[in-house]
């Protein structure tokens, strides 16, 4: 069984394999460069200052959530550990800092807005992603 804890440092190999593997699964309809900006990014900007929590199971990292002021920057969990709970308790983890959470997701991820659906978001808003050219939903859930 897996357990939640706060991201280190010496996570980031693993969260960044996590990001790129289910990241794949979930956008294909993404370009490589903009995927390969996006790596790039998480490492420097957005890992840096976001509230980030692991699901670990046997010192092997699973998954993983970032906040950015109550704003969800990313849940991705490995595809062999999809559907078991992990992403639930990761976001249980989030609804326990935040009342209130925002995330962004691309109304073409099926994998990730089914999700966060399931989870109680609703669509508050939908723009083109200015980046990609895609359709992008704001969600929002709130206790």
């Amino acid at each position: 069984m897996w357990k939640i804890r706060e991201y280190r440092e010496s996570d980031l190999l693993e969260v960044l394999a996590i990001w790129e593997t289910a990241s794949k699964l979930a956008h294909p309809f993404l370009s490589q460069s903009f995927m390969a900006k996006e790596l790039n990014d998480i490492t420097n900007i957005y890992l840096p200052i976001a509230l980030t929590w692991i699901a670990e199971e046997k010192k092997e990292v699973i998954g993983f959530i970032s906040l950015i002021d109550c704003e969800i920057g990313g849940i991705f969990v490995k595809p062999n550990f999809h559907k078991l709970g992990v992403g639930k308790s990761l976001m249980a983890q989030a609804k326990n800092k935040c009342q209130c959470l925002t995330v962004k997701v691309f109304k073409d991820n099926y994998i990730g807005l089914n999700f966060y659906l399931k989870c109680g978001f609703k669509k508050i808003a939908e723009n083109i992603h200015q980046e990609t050219g895609h359709q992008i939903l704001e969600l929002q859930y709130f206790e």
